[in-house]
C-alpha cells in the first residue's frame, strides 16, 4: 500500500519532499526527475531552489514533464515548456538540455507520444515522479476512464478540466483542447511515485485514490499497483482517509534510514 505521510501545510510538504530528493541529489548526481505543472508542486520546487541556495547542486540533475499542451506556441507563458523553464529550470539551475517536455506541436503531434517514450527509454527512466491528482482523480492529464496500461499519447481534455486550467489563461476559450500525456503506464515505470495534494477539494480524491478499488474511473488509484509510493498531502486534503490514524502511527515509528 502507499505510504501516506500528513503534514501541516503545503510548505511543509514542499520542504519536506525537496529535502528527500535534495538527499537523492548528493548521493547520485545524475538523479532523474519527473516534474509536474500545476500549483501543488509548487512548493517542492521553491523548497528546492532553496536547497540550491544552501549549496545543493542540481546541474547535472535530469528531468521529465509530465504533460504539454497540444497547440500552444512553446513560449506562450502557459505552455508546460515555459512554466517548466519559469518554475523549475531556472531556480534550479538546471541544464536546458536535461530537461524534457513532451511535443505539442499541431504538425507533429501524431508521433509525440511515441518519440517521448522512446526518450525517457533512451534515458533510463525516471527516479522519482512528482504527482498531483485533479478533484476528479485524474492524474497528468489521464482523464477518467484511462487505461492502466496506457503510454504518452495524445488525449482530449474534459470540458472540467478545460475549465479547471482556465483560471491560468484569459478565458476558456485560450484553453486547449488536447494534450500530449505521459501514460498511466508510463507513470508506473518511475522508481518513486510522490503525490501530493492539498486542501479540502481534494480529500474525496485522495481518498478515493489510497483506499478505493483500483479502477481506470479514478485513474489515480493507480497508484495501488506501484511498489514505492508516497502520498503526502495537508490535513485538510486527509480528511476523508479512514485509516488516517494508522498513516500517522506508521510515519511516526518509521526508520530514518527508510527516507521518503
Amino acid at each position: 500500500m502507499a505510504e501516506v505521510v500528513i503534514v501541516d501545510s503545503a510548505d511543509a510538504a514542499g520542504d519536506l519532499v525537496a529535502a528527500h530528493i535534495a538527499a537523492k541529489v548528493a548521493e547520485r548526481a545524475d538523479y532523474t526527475l519527473g516534474v509536474a505543472t500545476g500549483s501543488t508542486p509548487l512548493p517542492v520546487y521553491q523548497a528546492l531552489a532553496r536547497q540550491r541556495e544552501a549549496g545543493v547542486d542540481f546541474s547535472r540533475l535530469t528531468a521529465f514533464a509530465l504533460d504539454e499542451y497540444v497547440g500552444l506556441d512553446e513560449a506562450h507563458p502557459e505552455s508546460y515548456h515555459s512554466v517548466i523553464d519559469r518554475e523549475v529550470t531556472v531556480p534550479l539551475g538546471l541544464d536546458p538540455a536535461r530537461v524534457h517536455v513532451p511535443d505539442g506541436t499541431e504538425a507533429t503531434v501524431a508521433t509525440a507520444g511515441d518519440r517521448y517514450e522512446a526518450a525517457l527509454e533512451a534515458h533510463g527512466g525516471v527516479d522519482l515522479q512528482l504527482l498531483g491528482i485533479g478533484s476528479d482523480g485524474h492524474v497528468g492529464f489521464n482523464e477518467q476512464g484511462s487505461s492502466l496500461a496506457s503510454l504518452t499519447r495524445i488525449k482530449t481534455l474534459t470540458q472540467r478540466t478545460r475549465e479547471d486550467n482556465a483560471r491560468f489563461f484569459d478565458s476558456l476559450d485560450q484553453v486547449p483542447t488536447h494534450c500530449v500525456t505521459q501514460g498511466i503506464g508510463t507513470i508506473l515505470r518511475a522508481g518513486h511515485l510522490v503525490l501530493l495534494a492539498f486542501g479540502e477539494g481534494k480529500a474525496d480524491a485522495v481518498a478515493k485514490a489510497v483506499e478505493g478499488p483500483v479502477s481506470a474511473s479514478m485513474p489515480a488509484s493507480c497508484i495501488q499497483l506501484h511498489r514505492h509510493v508516497t502520498v503526502v498531502v495537508d490535513e485538510a486534503a486527509a480528511s476523508r482517509l479512514e485509516r488516517s490514524d494508522y498513516y500517522r502511527w506508521v510515519y511516526d515509528n518509521k526508520p530514518a534510514w527508510q527516507g521518503l
